[in-house]
């Protein structure tokens, strides 16, 4: 860890501004009550960066998500750009950073706090406890394949292309990564492709049970077809502890295992690279809720999730485990507290905004601080 932590802000578009403010309160309080300063820096992405400089995001931004020790992420996301063309979109933005910087394992937890179990519309008994962390690979797969692209056939009609491909180092890549966290939880981890149907679900397979035999014997794996697995999530997802996939079916999985824990707007996420000779590993933080445009301005979108994802960096940028505990502690006892913005309110609770949420967080902070 360094000396001084560098962070880059990416707020983006969308609800995206409005919950990193709050994640700034969180900031704010570390440096005065924990001594743990941090230099910010910050840049417009997606949409934000499109209305000012015409581009989803500048090489400017992307060197200095490259000097930073971590890239804590908004949302990139907004319908006036829908007739854009595809490399004008604003999520171009998030595929550029996880493509340049090399952010090739996709961490997502889909943790069920106590005081939510009746927000998610399966039973209790289902998800009660539930803490799952999906590792999905981010920077291959089908959605960065080659040949890709759409093309017009000789009798006029048209056909769409695209190409799933894997390696042997892509997939080994992200299986340590799976495996190593496995290690600090229940030591079990599911390997899920469609081997039955591709080849490049085949080769890993192959790769992944190699890769297990030679260095992490110690972990429990099993291996599942990615029909079955979201088929399971839905039927006992407690199965499951760690879960390594590609990346279609990273993104399907993920999706489905956040809605257990009853909404988008509490679950973060993290985005690793390989850890370079300077022991610096580069890495993005961001919820994984999107933009949210039909709420932007709103002062009603759940910021947990974005402070969820600070106390993510915490962890796993600069292994300030206390710190980042201590936050999700913190979120914990304000859910348990009976508070609950609009994405996540049930009868009998108290409905609040965006900035109140994030003023409970740190009244929180203060009492478990001492």
């Amino acid at each position: 860890m360094t000396a001084t932590k560098k962070l880059l802000v990416l707020p983006g578009d969308g609800i995206g501004p409005e919950v990193m403010n709050e994640v700034a309160r969180v900031v704010a309080w570390m440096a005065d009550a924990r001594g743990v300063a941090f230099e910010i820096s910050e840049e417009l992405v997606g949409g934000a960066s499109l209305a000012v400089h015409g581009v989803p995001i500048r090489d400017e931004v992307i060197a200095a998500a490259r000097a930073a020790d971590a890239v804590l992420f908004g949302s990139v996301g907004d319908p006036k750009w829908a007739s854009a063309g595809f490399d004008l979109r604003p999520e171009i933005a998030i595929l550029k950073l996880r493509q340049e910087l090399g952010l090739f394992a996709n961490l997502r937890p889909a943790k069920v706090f106590d005081a939510l179990v009746e927000a998610s519309t399966l039973k209790p008994e289902v998800v009660a406890g539930l803490d799952i962390m999906i590792v999905r690979e981010s920077v291959g797969g089908i959605y960065f394949g080659t040949p890709r692209g759409i093309e017009t056939l000789p009798d006029g009609s048209r056909r769409g292309i695209n190409t799933e491909i894997y390696t042997t180092s892509e997939i080994e890549r992200v299986a340590r990564v799976a495996f190593d966290l496995a290690r600090q939880r229940g030591n079990r981890v599911c390997s899920v492709e469609k081997c039955n149907v591709m080849e490049s679900g085949l080769l890993w397979r192959e790769v992944v049970t190699a890769l297990h035999a030679r260095e992490y014997a110690d972990v429990e794996l099993s291996h599942m077809l990615a029909d079955n697995c979201a088929m399971q999530l839905v039927r006992n997802p407690r199965q499951f502890d760690v879960i390594v996939t590609g990346n279609l079916f990273g993104d399907l999985l993920s999706d489905l295992a956040s809605m257990l824990t009853g909404s988008l707007g509490m679950l973060p996420s993290a985005t690793l690279g390989a850890v370079d000779d300077d022991g610096r590993r580069p890495a993005l933080y961001e919820p994984i809720h999107g933009s949210a445009p039909d709420i932007a301005g709103k002062g009603i979108a759940n910021p947990l999730a974005q402070i969820l994802s600070f106390a993510m960096l915490l962890r796993y940028s600069f292994a300030m485990e206390a710190d980042a505990a201590l936050i999700e502690q913190a979120v914990a006892n304000v859910l348990a507290s009976g508070l609950r913005t609009a994405d996540i309110m049930s009868p009998g609770m108290a409905q609040v905004g965006t900035s109140v949420m994030g003023e409970a967080v740190v009244r929180e902070l203060d009492k478990l601080n001492g």
